[in-house]
């Protein structure tokens, strides 16, 4: 798994874990519908932090709740 697909999952398991939608999410935080959307389709693999620290932000969680996870805890390599 790369940094994208875990940040995608992650954000899904953190609607699911609070029972809310996407477009929940994105008005919680004040995150573009379509850059959440691209983010989970997967045609932004490179979230910016700034992104992911304004979802954290609408889910009431810091940075480190996000990425304290065991999706993040064997990453591929990216620099090949």
């Amino acid at each position: 798994m790369n940094i994208g697909e875990a940040v995608k999952e992650r954000i899904l398991e953190l609607c699911r874990e609070r029972d809310i939608s996407i477009n929940r999410l994105c008005s919680m935080s004040g995150v573009t519908q379509s850059t959440v959307n691209n983010i989970i389709s997967g045609r932004n693999r490179s979230a910016t932090v700034s992104t992911i620290k304004k979802l954290c932000d609408g889910l009431g969680i810091t940075m480190e709740d996000f990425f304290h996870s065991p999706l993040f805890w064997n990453l591929e390599q990216e620099i090949q």
